[in-house]
């Protein structure tokens, strides 16, 4: 696959989750494809990417499952 950013062969595909809001508004949509290059070292997502994220957000109440899941704060000591 050629790099939409650098213009070199290589870029591959890998599946990452990524999270939207936060708190009681906070949505995970897991298995998202993005586009990495190991020339420029960019990663992004393709415009189909993108517009099927935005259809999940709007759609989340029928498109969603509820789960429970373990949140950490960062924090580095002082």
């Amino acid at each position: 696959m050629i790099c939409d950013i650098c213009g070199k062969q290589g870029a591959k595909v890998r599946h990452v989750s990524r999270s939207f809001g936060k708190g009681a508004d906070l949505l995970v949509i897991e298995n998202v494809p993005v586009v990495s290059c190991p020339h420029c070292g960019e990663s992004y997502l393709t415009a189909e990417t993108l517009h099927e994220i935005e259809r999940i957000k709007l759609h989340r109440k029928t498109m969603t499952e509820s789960r429970r899941v373990a949140v950490a704060e960062f924090a580095l000591e002082s």
